[in-house]
């Protein structure tokens, strides 16, 4: 019943958008879309890429709940 849109489905869709956004913002957000695709492979692909604590300063970060309790006393 409901699948892929076809080839007139598309044309209409692609004018709802044209008159929505206008000709000069569609390249600008067609940039972001790439732009977070291509960030969410290189997180998919390499996931220490986005830890976003550096190795040297992870011992400096106090720990947090019971565990900073048990260091202070």
């Amino acid at each position: 019943m409901f699948g892929m849109p076809g080839g007139s489905e598309w044309l209409i869709i692609l004018a709802i958008v044209l008159v929505i956004f206008g000709g000069k913002k569609i390249p600008e957000l067609m940039g972001g879309l790439g732009k977070g695709i291509k960030s969410f492979k290189k997180a998919m692909n390499e996931p220490d890429a986005i830890d976003v604590t550096p190795e040297d300063q992870r011992d400096e970060i106090p720990p947090a709940g019971d565990e900073a309790k048990k260091n202070t006393a």
